[in-house]
Parts: structure tokens; C-alpha cells; sequence
């Protein structure tokens, strides 16, 4: 990871997460609700969980040396204690907490520096046990979470008859111009 790519997939993930919710409102709350047999159950489970990580990372984040401004806010969430906790169970409950998600998560993008990205991240896992790993890999992988997540979202809204269009980063990075 460098800063660069950070802000870019800050705005991807902003720009995927409305794609995401709008077109989830295409359909009404049982389709949403309906167990699909994915692994978090329902279009709405699998958008919870996006939620429940990206919460645990950013609080994770909010601890790093660097005491990003933008993530002060996790720190007063009360902390969470598994996986399975839910935001909501309808689309409009989660898509307020999504949207405090993105707004922290575009704040804090610029404030990655290169420093910041070669150091350690310590954190704790729910069962106690330390973890000690290189920060830009971490944020890789909370950026690798989303899209995975995203990607199956965007299979169950298919399936449900509702098209989410273009997903790839591809259309959000920017032309080189030629000298």
C-alpha cells in the first residue's frame, strides 16, 4: 500500500458502498432479508458484516502510533465482542452507520502517510490472543475485505433480478498523461 492507493480505495469503497445500497433499494425488504445460502445468509447479513469489519479495523486503526484524527470517533463506539453483531435488520439502519463508515474512512485516507504504513500494527482478536503485523498489509487487507464482501453482495443482488453495473477499481484510476 502507498497513500496514494489508500485514498483510491477509500473513494472506491465510497463509491461501491452507494452503488451497493442504492440499488439494494430496488428491492423490497424481504428480498433483502431472504436467506440466500450465502455465508452471512442474506443480501442484508452480508452487508451487516461488511459493517461489523470494517468497525473492528477502523477501531484497530484508531489505536495505531499515528492516532489518526479522522478515526477519534471508533474510539467512542461502544467495542464490539463478536462477528455476529448486528447494526440492523433493515436496509435503512444499516446504510446510516455505512455512511459514517465511508465519511471516517475518506477522512482518514489522506492522513496514511508512508511512515505510517511501514510500521507495526498491534491489535487483539475477541479471543485475547496479540497480533503484530505490518500496518500496509493490514490496510490492505480492510481494503481486500470490502471488495471481497461487495463481490458477494453484488452475486445476491444479481440472483435477486437487480443489477449493481461496472464494479471495478479499474474505472476510478486515473489516466497517466502522456508527456
Amino acid at each position: 500500500m502507498t497513500p496514494e492507493s489508500t485514498v483510491l480505495m477509500a473513494a472506491y469503497n465510497a463509491s461501491m458502498n452507494q452503488k451497493m445500497y442504492a440499488t439494494a433499494a430496488q428491492l423490497p425488504h424481504a428480498e433483502l432479508a431472504a436467506d440466500r445460502k450465502a455465508f452471512f445468509g442474506s443480501i442484508l447479513g452480508t452487508m451487516n458484516h461488511l459493517l461489523v469489519g470494517d468497525t473492528i479495523w477502523l477501531t484497530r486503526f484508531a489505536r495505531h502510533s499515528a492516532r489518526y484524527s479522522a478515526l477519534a470517533p471508533m474510539l467512542d463506539l461502544p467495542p464490539l465482542t463478536s462477528l455476529t453483531h448486528s447494526y440492523g435488520d433493515d436496509l435503512p439502519s444499516l446504510l446510516a452507520h455505512r455512511q459514517r463508515l465511508d465519511a471516517i474512512i475518506t477522512q482518514w485516507a489522506p492522513q496514511v502517510g508512508a511512515d505510517d504504513l511501514a510500521q507495526a500494527l498491534e491489535y487483539r482478536r475477541f479471543t485475547g490472543d496479540l497480533y503484530r503485523k505490518h500496518f500496509g498489509s493490514v490496510v490492505l487487507h480492510f481494503f481486500n475485505h470490502q471488495a471481497h464482501h461487495r463481490g458477494q453482495v453484488s452475486t445476491l443482488l444479481t440472483q435477486a433480478g437487480v443489477d449493481i453495473g461496472v464494479t471495478d477499481l479499474l474505472a476510478m484510476v486515473p489516466d497517466i498523461e502522456t508527456p
